[in-house]
């Protein structure tokens, strides 16, 4: 009856909480309930944040992920400190969350088909972007080249990682280069936004997808909306940066819920892979109808050699005597 009294603060903190509290509706439930829905409230549809690996599992087929660059980890060219040591932060977030950096990236298939997948964990340094999390994307993209394969980026980041300067913002680039290599091969890039997806990210390859779709609710911008009040001065509209707002406004294509997700990049797949085959019978039927340049009649040809000859045999022998005694005559004269 009395054993919590005596109990350390550390082993209580450790009791694992077998009730949720949404943070939109303040609707308590089961822990197993939720988890039932993919971590969305049952009440308000409110999207929980999960890990990437949780993410992984409800986007690709079942066992079909296959994890690459592993061994890619963050080191400290700048000596930071703020207060704390760069490197002490990421041994931190290494501990807490047993990864090396805070994108998950692999190949996998997603309705049978094969894609390259890069997914944000929010819960590793906030999901920044730094130098290895670029890096991981650019060698995503350069598999799904060499594959011509879909390639999805699941975003979930507070923006560029401060502690590598010019190297994290050097990242927003490199990604978008990469890209570009990407769309110049006609292969699709899905960006899928999640909450939060904010600064660097939201400024480079998130907004660069063939099609952009967000989660409901998503909070995606680039700067926060106290900073951009004190900035512009002008009081905001209510949920101005929300996934909902976006799409009304036209900057993403869809909201999908967390549930449909397996079947919508199903299907939109699907619709590419028609696509470029439809491309391709296009492209083959406009060179089946172009004219054919035919060689000319053998007649012809003979016809004009028998004139050559004719012309050949119609010159005057007697006027090149005459020109070659005329030169004879100049030779004799310059000796």
């Amino acid at each position: 009856m009395f054993g919590n009294l005596f109990r350390k603060e550390e082993e209580i903190k450790e009791t694992p909480n077998q009730w949720i509290k949404c943070p939109k509706c303040t609707s308590l439930m089961y822990y197993k309930e939720v988890e039932a829905k993919q971590h969305v409230c049952p009440k308000c549809n409110h999207h929980f944040r999960i890990s990437a690996r949780q993410r992984i599992d409800s986007i690709v087929d079942k066992d079909s992920f296959v994890e690459m660059d592993k061994t890619l980890a963050p080191v400290d060219p700048l000596k930071f400190t703020d207060k704390k040591a760069y490197k002490k932060r990421l041994e931190e977030a290494k501990s807490k969350t047993g990864k090396t950096s805070s994108v998950v990236s692999g190949s996998s298939t997603i309705g049978g088909r094969p894609v390259e997948i890069v997914v944000f964990d929010f819960s590793f340094m906030g999901g920044s972007l730094g130098s290895v999390e670029g890096e991981k994307i650019v060698r995503g993209i350069t598999r799904a080249i060499e594959k011509k394969c879909g390639f999805v980026i699941v975003s979930a980041s507070g923006g560029a990682r401060m502690q590598e300067s010019t190297y994290s913002l050097l990242q927003m680039s490199k990604t978008s280069a990469a890209l570009n290599r990407l769309h110049q091969k006609g292969l699709p890039f899905i960006s899928i936004l999640t909450d939060p997806t904010m600064g660097g990210v939201s400024a480079s390859f998130a907004m660069l997808g063939d099609i952009i779709m967000a989660e409901p609710g998503a909070l995606i911008g680039f700067a926060g909306q106290r900073v951009i009040k004190q900035t512009v001065g002008v009081d905001l509209p209510e949920g101005f940066q929300r996934s909902e707002f976006l799409l009304e406004h036209g900057l993403i294509d869809m909201i999908v819920d967390r549930g449909n997700l397996h079947q919508t990049l199903s299907h939109l797949f699907e619709l590419f892979e028609n696509q470029e085959e439809e491309i391709e019978d296009e492209i083959l039927e406009e060179s089946k109808n172009e004219p054919m340049i035919e060689d000319e009649p053998t007649d012809v040809i003979e016809d004009d050699a028998d004139e050559t000859i004719d012309v050949e045999e119609e010159v005057d022998v007697s006027s090149l005597e005459e020109n070659t005694g005329l030169e004879k005559e100049t030779e004799s004269l310059k000796v």
